[in-house]
């Protein structure tokens, strides 16, 4: 399963084959001859012979190079040919990435639809299209689009499909943009395609601050009097409880099956349930008749940055086992959803247009928790690993500028001097100045 590690600069360093910034810019021919070039591409002209002769560009790119912790994650640079397009592909100059819970158990080898390393991460991403396959006709170079893809978008330059990419909405940042589609979709398809979400009903919520979360907070509330149980930290809860969760409860320290019951004594109408074992027994104990619990994640398998078997098989052993005549009897449901086995393509176009609908009418708007740069992944990781963020974390593929040089002990000891002395004559001058005064 695990390939061997290629030699690549660490995240937290820039590679070396990045080009410097101090480098002197292209002629301003060799530019004109390059839009040019993107021109052709752009619109289907050009002789493949030429194509093929144009100079690959480069990019930078976060790898899983095996799995294990964020040390598997490399910053490399890659190239590609513009001309490389297929049909019905797009070329995305990436702005801004999302940062989701698959990606943490990906690093793992615990996320069953990402490809064997070395593979590229990133599942949705925002940018700007650089280039259009021949047969593309509703893109075209300049949009400014929310894209999607199983793998690929953690890189400055990503191929995409053309039908998994869609326009971003005026006044929408490439930060929000990149922090809607993997969790609002996640959330919208639980809530209405499934557990048919009316008015009166009530939702318990785990990890109540992350980005699915929040998305599903926001859209419990374009509902009329629903009530939401959210489980987060108790640091959380003033943030969690303004968003709109009606109930929050500190999961650390509080039993919240306990908690629930003392507020709504026969339990709660949908269970959305990211973490998996003992927690989706309590879940499936909490529901009202008629009620449905929705299994989306199973977060109690990752404990620590590497793969934890103990964790695993703990949460595979306390997983709910349920036979039909029990469903009859309980009269509960019980269903799993997995955004990444969706394959209706018009599915995804109507539930995307939906919520940028809701995002325009002001009812919807994803909570940027961080922003990191690529060299910065590990942190971000991180963040996310020990649940620290409130809301979506952001991955920015810009190089992250460097911090001014400090000064060494002699340059401070220099200025230092220079300001003294500049103290000192000051003060001569005011005490000559004076004397003069005095003589007139």
């Amino acid at each position: 399963m695990m390939s061997g590690e290629e030699e690549a600069p660490t995240p937290q360093q820039e590679p070396e084959q990045v080009k410097k910034t101090d480098e002197p810019p292209p002629a301003a021919a060799a530019e004109e001859e390059e839009e040019e070039k993107l021109a052709k591409l752009a619109s289907g002209s050009g002789s493949p012979a030429a194509a093929e002769e144009e100079k690959p560009i480069t990019y930078r790119a976060l790898v899983l190079t095996g799995y294990g912790g964020c040390d598997k994650i490399k910053l490399q640079v890659k190239s590609m040919k513009k001309a490389s397009l297929k049909a019905g592909e797009v070329l995305v100059r990436v702005k801004a990435c999302g940062l989701n819970f698959a990606e943490l158990l990906g690093k793992q080898g615990l996320y069953e639809l990402l490809p064997a390393p070395p593979v590229t991460l990133g599942m949705e991403g925002s940018g700007v299209i650089e280039a259009v396959a021949e047969d593309v006709t509703d893109r075209k170079v300049g949009d400014r689009v929310m894209a999607m893809n199983r793998h690929g978008m953690w890189q400055e330059l990503a191929v995409v499909p053309a039908n998994r990419t869609f326009p971003i909405p005026d006044g929408m940042s490439f930060e929000e943009a990149a922090a809607l589609p993997i969790n609002y979709m996640t959330a919208y398809m639980m809530l209405f395609e499934m557990a048919n979400l009316r008015p009166g009903k009530s939702v318990l919520i785990h990890m109540a601050a992350g980005g699915v979360g929040i998305a599903a907070t926001q859209l419990c509330q374009t509902v009329k009097d629903v009530t939401i149980f959210g489980t987060a930290s108790a640091s959380k809860h003033e943030t969690i409880s303004q968003g709109g969760v009606t109930h929050p409860i500190d999961y650390r320290t509080k039993d919240y099956v306990t908690e629930i019951r003392k507020i709504s004594p026969k339990g709660v109408d949908i269970v959305l349930d990211p973490l998996g074992g003992s927690d989706t027994q309590k879940g499936f104990g909490l529901l009202k008749p008629l009620g449905m619990l929705i299994v989306f994640g199973a977060a109690n398998c990752v404990t620590g940055q590497k793969k934890n078997l103990l964790a695993m098989a703990k949460t595979w052993y306390n997983q709910l086992t349920l036979n039909t005549l029990k469903l009859m009897q309980t009269n509960k449901a019980i269903s799993g959803f997995h955004l990444g086995y969706i394959r209706d393509e018009e599915l995804f176009e109507e539930t995307l247009v939906k919520l940028l609908e809701l995002y325009q009418q002001g009812k919807i708007k994803p909570h940027i928790d961080s922003c990191y740069h690529f060299e910065e992944v590990a942190d971000a990781m991180k963040r996310m690993h020990d649940r620290q963020n409130i809301g979506k974390v952001i991955l920015l593929p810009e190089p992250k500028k460097s911090e001014e040089k400090p000064e060494s002990n002699a340059e401070a000891a220099e200025n230092l001097e220079k300001a003294e002395t500049a103290v000192s004559e000051k003060k001569e001058d005011a005490a000559e100045e004076k004397e003069l005064k005095e003589e007139n």
